[in-house]
């Protein structure tokens, strides 16, 4: 793990960080809803998981974070994610260490699942990595927006994403997902005028998920007028245990 100082004197975004981060503490949502309408495959909780943690170590701004050291980027990022105890009906908070390829990602997922979504305990593995950022999912809600609020002084930087229960509308099956910024490190989703699209193709062959060009792009627009902006497509998965071909409503 590396952790690189941003040289504050320098930094472009200075002015923008001081304001967010001492003046006008806050933080924002948005919630793109993800077409999952043709079912062909596998789950959807640990591709998701893949694809949102490719697309954080692709965006500095997801990597920015406060610690002792300072303000500084991460190199790279690890997902920490909740896994449900259906005896108790509770969860737990568990880590993985991200690998680029999807099967080695899987493999290490399905065994940690199988340990430890029987725990009573909310952090029942140890040796969570300080570059890890939070990922978790409600299926059993059905939302158009989604927010956390963290009481810490207004100084945790990382993204929070979220899932929900997805839902039908117009002929299409939806799943909505939540992503928290704070502004201090980014403003590419102004509220009200912006939309976080997942936009890329996967490529699945067997286990493996391949990404290609896969991100997250922030797109501007009058929310009253986004249905004739064009659609992108993605192939992601689907929790009844289908692979999903989705188009993403930007």
């Amino acid at each position: 793990m590396a952790f690189q100082l941003i040289d504050l004197e320098n930094w472009e975004r200075r002015e923008f960080y001081e304001h967010f981060i001492s003046r006008v503490v806050c933080t924002y949502s948005a919630v793109v809803n993800l077409d999952i309408t043709n079912l062909k495959g596998q789950k959807l909780y640990p591709a998701m998981i893949w694809l949102l943690t490719k697309t954080v170590n692709d965006m500095p701004e997801f990597r920015t974070s406060l610690t002792p050291e300072g303000l500084g980027i991460y190199d790279d990022m690890h997902p920490m994610y909740t896994v449900f105890n259906k005896e108790n009906k509770n969860f737990s908070g568990i880590w993985a260490y991200f690998s680029e390829d999807y099967e080695t990602f899987l493999k290490g997922y399905e065994d940690d699942v199988a340990r430890y979504s029987t725990s009573t305990r909310y952090t029942p593995k140890p040796g969570t990595p300080a570059n890890s950022f939070n990922i978790s999912m409600v299926p059993w809600v059905e939302f158009t927006g989604f927010n956390i609020n963290v009481f810490d002084e207004g100084k945790f930087l990382l993204p929070i994403f979220t899932m929900g229960k997805f839902f039908e509308r117009d002929g299409k099956r939806l799943l909505p997902l939540a992503i928290q910024v704070h502004h201090a490190v980014s403003e590419k989703c102004p509220a009200q005028t912006a939309e976080l699209a997942l936009c890329g193709n996967l490529g699945l062959s067997g286990n493996e998920l391949h990404a290609v060009d896969a991100d997250f792009v922030v797109v501007e627009a009058d929310l009253e007028s986004l249905d004739d902006v064009s659609q992108r497509e993605i192939w992601c998965h689907d929790d009844t245990g289908t692979h999903v071909y989705a188009s993403v409503e930007i």
